[in-house]
């Protein structure tokens, strides 16, 4: 990379290219902070909004899991019983919903579920980018298996910390904030390895 020096046997980023300040930016991937996460007005409100979008996803996947069941139910007694095993299927397709929701939702083009997006929330990358698919699978897999091991209480961690960020968020590299907040644009980080 173009004007880059070793320091501790390690390169040095050009601190041009990202939006933190250059003593910052010359500390590593993982202690330099973009500059945007400093903002109070992106983390305003967030616990509760959070947990308020959670009861609306919880509604909305209720539903889900409810007409999958009559489509199936329905499939059985039209086939007059023949295609009861399916509805050994519910078993297996029930615990897919949720994390086909929330990886489509949050992976998708408005970074967010239904939930967060009726409460003005979004998810994005540590580096100000909208999540990628892979990373949505991977912290709404983290979120259940860490929920349902501790019986919720890992919630808690959003609490003690001024960003609201959970567990899998940390994770998974994941940054909830208000949508409204980020009207005016996020600056994103560059990819690794690029000016």
């Amino acid at each position: 990379m173009p004007g880059a020096t070793e320091r501790n046997g390690r390169p040095m980023t050009d601190s041009s290219a990202l939006p933190v300040r250059g003593e910052q930016a010359r500390r590593g991937r993982f202690e330099a902070i973009p500059g945007w996460l400093d903002r109070p007005e992106h983390f305003r409100g967030l616990a509760w909004r959070r947990v308020l979008a959670y009861l609306v996803d919880g509604v909305v996947l209720s539903v889900i899991g409810l007409v999958v069941w009559l489509l199936l139910s329905f499939a059985v007694v039209v086939s007059f019983g023949l295609l009861a095993p399916l509805l050994g299927l519910v078993y297996v397709a029930i615990p897919l919903i949720p994390l086909a929701y929330h990886t489509l939702t949050i992976g998708g083009p408005r970074s967010a579920t239904v939930g967060m997006r009726l409460f003005d929330v979004e998810m994005r990358s540590w580096t100000g980018r909208r999540p990628e698919y892979l990373q949505a699978l991977l912290a709404t897999a983290l979120f259940y298996a860490s929920v349902s091991l501790t019986a919720g209480l890992i919630l808690l961690v959003g609490l003690f910390n001024r960003r609201r960020r959970l567990l899998h968020d940390v994770l998974c590299g994941l940054v909830a904030v208000r949508s409204s907040a980020l009207a005016g644009g996020v600056q994103v980080l560059p990819p690794q390895g690029r000016p």
